[in-house]
């Protein structure tokens, strides 16, 4: 069974080319969908395993990030959405995609409830946008389906809103359920300040999923990792490899993401 995503693409967004080619190098079949297919009924949810909210900045984020882009898509597609996650299949949010995913309620998604705001990506504690490369330790006991395996990685880091936040019991309530997916972090075990956590994310939070762990939001963005000539350090890390007679991988370490979600459509379907 050839496994399909289905890439949302529309207005502001750009990042449509490398979320497509990382899962198509995953594996998967993958197609960038303009949003308004979807409004207009051109294209349906139901064809295909994976849906893919991607980064950049929809709808100019006019009212905050992602506001916009979750509220026209709430109003317009809701109930298709519901019935895709309902039906087991796989949600990623990257970056402006994840702020999307939390303005439409479909994370924190406590006892399956894809419809309350409980959380929130605000902007970061340094006041401006931040570019830089992150490491990020990765909560082996979530059940997130997209990280199975992945202990640690850096991956590129693009935003003006990444600040998560959301109150005290909510945090609990996340930590409880073992949804903290991802944290930054210097050192898996540390807490860190500036620059190691660059928006201020309480927690050092840096991507969440749902229960089911088949709904999944990060800031940090995985696509942009999708070759290993991508990593500032890739020359170092060349000439390590050769020294110890290993071979130079060809793709870079964000496809670990996309091959998980991938993996798990093939075994699930």
């Amino acid at each position: 069974m050839k496994v399909k995503t289905i890439v949302l693409d529309g207005y502001g967004l750009n990042c449509g080319y490398e979320t497509q080619y990382s899962f198509e190098l995953a594996g998967a079949e993958a197609e960038r969908v303009h949003i308004n297919e979807l409004i207009w009924k051109r294209k349906s949810l139901e064809d295909y395993h994976i849906l893919a909210f991607i980064g950049g900045f929809s709808y100019g984020d006019d009212h905050g990030a992602g506001v916009l882009e979750a509220s026209k898509i709430k109003y317009n597609t809701g109930v298709s959405i519901e019935d895709f996650v309902n039906d087991g299949k796989l949600v990623i949010g990257i970056c402006n995609g994840f702020q999307a995913l939390v303005n439409f309620g479909l994370l924190p998604g406590f006892e399956k409830n894809y419809n309350s705001r409980e959380v929130a990506l605000v902007s970061n504690d340094i006041g401006n946008f931040r570019d830089d490369w992150v490491s990020l330790g990765v909560n082996q006991n979530s059940p997130c389906v997209f990280t199975k395996g992945i202990k640690k990685i850096d991956l590129p880091i693009r935003h003006a809103e990444g600040k998560f936040y959301a109150e005290k019991p909510v945090i609990n309530r996340l930590n409880q359920n073992e949804q903290i997916v991802m944290r930054y972090s210097k050192d898996i075990m540390d807490r860190n300040d500036f620059p190691y956590n660059p928006n201020g994310s309480v927690e050092d939070i840096a991507g969440i999923c749902d229960p089911t762990g088949r709904i999944f939001g990060l800031m940090p963005h995985p696509e942009a990792y999708n070759s290993f000539l991508n990593y500032p350090y890739w020359t170092r890390i060349k000439e390590t490899y050769k020294r110890r007679g290993m071979t130079i991988p060809g793709e870079g370490e964000g496809i670990k993401i996309f091959r998980n979600g991938v993996e798990y459509v093939e075994e699930n379907w």
